[in-house]
């Protein structure tokens, strides 16, 4: 059964930032954009580069370390050398607690 996990505030993340978190056996990335949240897993299945450290445009984030693009609503790799999608979470914000659903 799924149940949801506090992650941060949202006075914690501004727009624009991101943060990974280890919760549950996961490392999740938590992306803020334009005030909308965003989750997906932290590490890149090319080669395990830290998606929470990487360039945010839009709802896309590119790995920092060999320029994999992924889809911050889906998770889904966009283009190499990536070639496997990461899991994406569904966020909800409650008062102004963001939460994960695991």
């Amino acid at each position: 059964m799924a149940k949801l996990i506090k992650l941060a505030e949202t006075k914690s993340l501004a727009p624009g930032q991101a943060a990974a978190f280890d919760v549950e056996g996961h490392r999740i990335a938590l992306f803020n954009v334009g005030g909308s949240f965003y989750a997906i897993d932290d590490t890149c299945p090319h080669s395990g580069g830290p998606l929470s450290e990487g360039a945010i445009c839009g709802t896309t984030v590119r790995c920092p370390w060999h320029d994999a693009d992924f889809d911050l609503r889906s998770g889904a790799v966009l283009c190499p050398p990536a070639e496997e999608s990461v899991a994406a979470y569904k966020v909800v914000v409650e008062g102004g607690d963001v939460k994960v659903e695991l």
